[in-house]
């Protein structure tokens, strides 16, 4: 059920470094919000990604403001230590079994399944593996949305991290009301900049993009079959 469909793309690491959003170029959710609840990230910084997603973020950022003046692109979260993973995807596993009136650690062997299949339908798996490490784990991996030039969110129709068919791109495509349709167009708006900038967009989640892992190789060959992609990110470690 963890197994992703982008697993079999080989990495070949470029070893470029990360790198520091800086908050005078890049909005920041703060405080931010895995953190907030305890997400074991000692010295290391959330917003951490590899130069080369840098640069692109802030190619996307102007493009935006071409299309919006004075919106922003804003970062809800970028780099994750493996074990932020694991902690991200332990406590999402007990929201939902609490949601169902379940107690976490008592729940059977088929409803843990369950609830499992849920939690990484949006979550990679913790993978120490170097061949599978997950996107966020890689700096290569993003999660954005809008905000206006008085820094006010842009409604998207869910927020980030739901674990729900709403967080899925393209939920309101079919939307006849008009607010359905405000939301299909700001996910519309932010995947054009971030396109265009070079990422790719998590088929399942609006927010998450990225741009050199194994996930972006794989939505690039399925764009453009004729051409061959590996990764040119791995799981990487902060400078010291």
């Amino acid at each position: 059920m963890s197994v992703k469909p982008y697993h079999h793309i080989p990495i070949q690491e470029c070893h470029e470094p990360l790198v520091e959003l800086l908050p005078e170029a890049i909005a920041f959710v703060t405080p931010h919000p895995y953190q907030t609840i305890g997400a074991p990230y000692g010295a290391q910084s959330p917003f951490w990604v590899r130069r080369g997603v840098r640069d692109r973020l802030l190619r996307a950022q102007h493009y935006l403001q071409t299309l919006q003046p004075g919106w922003q692109i804003q970062v809800f979260d970028a780099y994750r230590p493996i074990a932020v993973q694991q902690y991200m995807v332990d406590y999402t596993f007990a929201q939902l079994a609490q949601a169902q009136g379940l107690h976490p650690a008592q729940v059977e062997p088929a409803q843990k399944q369950a609830l499992y299949e849920q939690v990484f339908e949006f979550w990679a798996l913790p993978s120490s593996n170097p061949a599978t490490p997950p996107p966020h784990s890689t700096g290569a991996a993003l999660d954005v949305t809008l905000v206006d030039g008085n820094g006010q969110a842009i409604a998207m129709g869910s927020p980030i991290d739901e674990v729900s068919a709403r967080s899925y791109p393209d939920h309101f495509a079919q939307a006849t009301d008009p607010i359905g349709q405000a939301y299909h167009h700001h996910r519309t708006q932010l995947n054009q900049v971030m396109v265009e900038a070079g990422f790719m967009r998590h088929p399942s989640e609006w927010w998450h993009f990225s741009y050199g892992d194994q996930m972006w190789a794989w939505l690039m060959a399925q764009k453009y079959p004729a051409t061959s992609y590996i990764a040119c990110y791995g799981a990487v470690a902060p400078n010291p």
